[in-house]
């Protein structure tokens, strides 16, 4: 009997270290490539999403606004700058006339309002003055009626900022008579687009 047992026990154990050994060659197998769908996971799927969100998201920005004006805008304010007429003052004076006043009023606040929509479009007052007197003095004389019209078209709501002022006393005359009526023609501002 105690063969027998031994014999159970021998085989048993073959059996199992047979079985054992089945199951490892099963084993040994290489796996089954995964499909071609457990295989996209691994590469980051996650980065194009991000990107894709801040285009969207600049795409619902409001596009900052222009600081220049467009060709027509421009054209515009050419148009109102033509209509406002040179405002004129009296001899050895720099203060706003009556009619210097209407003159600048007339357009302005037009003006005004397409030029503070764009904040580095400048407008140039020219400052003029008429032949009497010396160079120094006119020129000093052509600034401080720039600054007169500078002022008001600032109390209008236009920025200082936005008009620079250049004296030309009596270098650059509208008018080449030598009488009080061509005199008159030299004594004023004159508003122009600033040079870009």
């Amino acid at each position: 009997m105690k063969l027998t047992g031994f014999l159970l026990v021998t085989v048993a154990a073959c059996a199992a270290v047979f079985s054992g050994c089945a199951k490892k060659k099963v084993a040994e197998k290489p796996p089954a490539p995964p499909p071609a769908a457990m295989s996209a996971p691994a590469t980051p799927a996650p980065a194009p999403a991000p990107a894709s969100a801040p285009a969207a998201t600049r795409s619902g920005e409001v596009a900052p606004s222009p600081r220049i004006p467009n060709a027509a805008t421009r054209a515009r304010i050419d148009e109102l700058l033509a209509k406002i007429e040179d405002a004129y003052f009296d001899y050895d004076k720099h203060t706003l006339r009556p009619d210097a006043i209407s003159a600048l009023q007339a357009d302005s606040k037009e003006l005004r309002d397409i030029i503070v929509q764009y904040p580095d479009y400048k407008l140039s007052i020219e400052g003029h003055a008429d032949e009497r007197g010396s160079e120094e003095y006119n020129m000093a004389l052509g600034e401080a009626r720039a600054e007169s019209a500078r002022t008001y078209l600032a109390s209008v709501g236009i920025p200082q900022d936005q008009l620079s002022l250049v004296s030309y006393g009596k270098d650059k005359p509208f008018c080449l008579d030598h009488n009080e009526s061509c005199w008159q023609k030299n004594r004023c501002i004159h508003i122009v687009a600033s040079a870009k």
